[in-house]
């Protein structure tokens, strides 16, 4: 029988995303559709005390004006009810939604939306996390107590989430060790930068509307449209044209209740497209700043005996979906390695700054970045070669995690060995070049999803998901899932999918998550029309049900090829009698066991479900004159499970290979003192470009994880770009002799840290 999976096959939706065909959101252009613009805060934070839309309103061209008095006044957010659809009494950051526009062109509603006027108090601002924790902070949200949310949610002052990891005795611990290393690092702000920007257009149809939106995560957002306004969801419906990349900035909901209350006043279709600047601004999911206090105590053979650490996380003016983020730091500031006795508290704290959210692996680049040049530090200390030191300490099967979980079968050791090995480690290189190693690791999420399948009458198949294609290729693999199972070709399905109202509910794109849960789904749909098929072969071929298999489109009787009928001959008998139809709902992984009695701020992720390992390995090159760092070249080893797709596979490694080095040295947001982004442009906020890209050798350690996702599967999407930063460092480290303490690790900082 031929296997399908593992094969490298070419996604279906590739020919049109490169020839131009494809359309997206900002292409859509409906009858009479009017142009929104939004009238953002003024200032990061401050009291409204009016809102005048009279100028606007008057404006030759324009359709409707509305703010927060024209819409239900609910509060709304995934853990904590924070924020309303529009500011009403206090603005918290820049980015804050004051009023809406339609208008005939973009350019009359640009201008209507400056001519509203606002009258405010400024207010004291907030613009850094340790800032918020000072006592006597401003408080940026006073009333939190009044907010429905999460009960389990730690909130106190500014701080809107924490949580802890308590393992052993750590400071019992760390006064019997032999070596102790304290450090500190800081981490900025950065964006997710997706080529498309956020693009809405939303359409009434008496009493239900229907919107087309930039979104990875179309149920989540027809969620919100519902709740904000007050409308059933089932008068709700979300459709996902062509998404042009997201990268966890589209996750959440955003702006698609703000078009669709806009289109209900102006009567007409409304769409917006935000401008680059927008992009920066507006959205409420960037990666979150983070302050990283690290402590390790180890024993002269290198034993890690105990590890103290302190994160604070910047969760902006608004908590979006990042109140559950200091539990993944928190489990990031102890890394994939062995260590008895831990103590970390991880905080989440409220700014006037925009919201950070699920950016691609939130909070474990910036973590892993500190916690990776925190082992060569200890290994320094030690007098013990980096790597060594990490294959010391590594997790491997049967070891505990910091919650002591317990790891089913892992590569974590393998990728090390193995990364290291491809890019040359003991290589002699020039003085100005170096081979700086990290490791890290990142859970996979177990999240419910649903799936259809139909084998229509000339035998070719569709499947029917609520799963989101934010780019990954991840829904685009489904097909192979279910012509391993039916004895098809790839190319014999075609994909139903980003429609609310078509596909069975899906959490979206985001936590690596759709081929992993959608993928069992897709399984046990195709299983459900195999049985069917059998059933149909059985009578066809007089043969015995055990005795049949599916292969190359066909029923057979194994052993006797020609003793066999096809499936399109099947397919159509059966549209003659009953339909063939498959559903799947796989049940969620459990999680595995863990022992967090201890802890405090529990939202889930007390252990890492089917956890990736990765390794990564950087040779970079610094000019000493100027401080640029170049990558030259890149070796990633994964332990990501079985690989379904190794195109696929590979080219997320690629792109979150190359995101990794760009956060690594040249992506992050300059504020002012008042939490105003400086470089909310491409001119000033630098991304890496395919002449930045290194080459880059890919390795899997491929293991049947139980527990996991189809085949023994892993999520790819995020693991990455997580340990990437921490390898340019640790090879900038070799090179200058200092360690860079902020992220990016920009040509400024590197050339300061190199002068005596």
């Amino acid at each position: 029988m031929a296997t399908v999976v593992g094969t490298r096959v070419i996604r279906s939706d590739g020919k049109d995303k490169v020839t131009g065909v494809g359309r997206y959101a900002a292409d859509l252009t409906l009858t009479g559709m009017a142009h929104a613009k939004f009238r953002y805060s003024d200032h990061p934070h401050a009291r409204i005390l009016g809102i005048d839309t009279s100028k606007a309103r008057a404006l030759d061209g324009v359709f409707a004006v509305i703010t927060q008095d024209d819409v239900p006044d609910v509060r709304h957010g995934a853990f904590i009810q924070d924020r309303t659809l529009f500011a009403r009494d206090i603005v918290r950051y820049e980015g804050d939604v004051i009023a809406a526009v339609a208008a005939l062109t973009p350019e009359i509603a640009e201008r209507a939306a400056a001519l509203i006027d606002i009258e405010y108090e400024l207010l004291p601002a907030v613009a850094h996390q340790d800032a918020a924790l000072e006592p006597g902070a401003p408080q940026i949200h006073p009333g939190w107590a009044s907010y429905e949310g999460s009960e389990d949610v730690v909130r106190e002052g500014n701080i809107c989430s924490r949580s802890t990891i308590v393992k052993g005795d750590a400071d019992a611990a760390m006064e019997k060790a032999d070596i102790v290393v304290s450090e500190r690092y800081e981490a900025d702000m950065s964006h997710a930068v997706p080529i498309e920007p956020h693009a809405v257009v939303a359409q009434w149809q008496g009493d239900k509307v229907t919107i087309w939106s930039s979104t990875q995560v179309p149920f989540i957002a027809r969620s919100g449209v519902a709740t904000t306004l007050e409308i059933p969801e089932s008068h709700v419906r979300v459709i996902v044209p062509y998404l042009g990349g997201g990268f966890g900035g589209k996750c959440e909901f955003h702006f698609e209740a703000h078009i669709a209350a806009l289109s209900r006043a102006a009567n007409r279709p409304v769409r917006l497209v935000f401008s680059r600047e927008e992009e920066f601004l507006a959205p409420d999911h960037r990666r979150e700043g983070q302050s990283i206090d690290l402590e390790t105590g180890v024993m002269q053979d290198g034993t890690i005996v105990a590890r103290r650490a302190r994160l604070v996380l910047d969760s902006g003016g608004y908590t979006t979906d990042n109140p559950f983020f200091p539990q993944l730091a928190a489990m990031m500031a102890v890394g994939p390695y062995k260590v008895e006795n831990v103590f970390v508290d991880s905080i989440l704290a409220y700014s006037n700054t925009t919201p950070s959210g699920s950016v691609r692996a939130p909070t474990a680049p910036q973590a892993c970045w500190a916690v990776e040049q925190h082992m060569d530090s200890v290994a320094g200390k030690l007098g013990m070669d980096p790597v060594e030191f990490r294959r010391k300490t590594i997790v491997r099967t049967g070891d505990e995690g910091p919650t002591r979980q317990v790891f089913d079968p892992i590569g974590a050791a393998e990728t090390l060995d193995r990364a290291v090995e491809m890019i040359g480690y003991d290589q002699d290189l020039p003085d100005d070049e170096a081979i700086g190693v990290a490791c890290g690791w990142w859970p996979s999420f177990g999240i419910a999803s649903g799936a259809y399948l139909k084998l229509n009458g000339d035998g070719s198949g569709t499947i029917i998901t609520g799963a989101q294609e934010c780019g990954t290729g991840a829904v685009m693999a489904l097909p192979m899932l279910a012509a391993e199972v039916l004895g098809m070709k790839p190319d014999d399905f075609s994909v139903l999918y980003q429609d609310t109202d078509a596909g069975p509910f899906d959490s979206g794109a985001s936590g690596s998550q759709t081929t992993f849960n959608n993928g069992r789904a897709v399984l046990r749909a195709a299983e459900d029309v195999r049985e069917q098929l059998l059933d149909l072969a059985e009578e066809e071929l007089e043969a015995a049900r055990a005795d049949l298999e599916l292969v190359d489109g066909t029923v057979r009787v194994k052993g006797s090829p020609t003793k066999s009928v096809s499936i399109p001959a099947l397919a159509e008998k059966a549209h003659g009698d009953k339909l063939l139809l498959g559903r799947g709902a796989d049940a969620v992984p459990a999680m595995p066991e863990s022992d967090a009695s201890g802890c405090t701020g529990r939202l889930g992720m007390e252990s890492f479900l089917a956890p990736t390992f990765i390794t990564h390995a950087v040779r970079c090159k610094i000019d000493r004159d100027t401080g640029v760092v170049r990558v030259l070249d890149v070796a990633a080893s994964h332990d990501c499970g079985r690989i379904l797709n190794p195109i696929g596979a590979n080219g997320q490694v690629e792109g979150g290979v190359v995101m990794g080095i760009g956060m690594a040295l040249t992506e992050g947001t300059l504020l002012d003192e008042h939490g105003r982004q400086r470089n909310p442009h491409l001119l000033d906020y630098k991304l890496q470009t395919m002449s930045d890209s290194p080459p880059i050798k890919i390795h899997f350690v491929e293991i049947d994880t139980p527990n996991a996702g189809p085949m023994g599967s892993k999520g790819i999407g995020e693991p990455p770009c997580v340990p990437t930063p921490g390898a340019v460092a640790n090879a900038i480290r070799k090179i200058t002799g200092r360690r860079i303490d902020r992220l990016p690790m920009t040509p400024e900082r590197v050339w300061e840290a190199m002068q005596p």
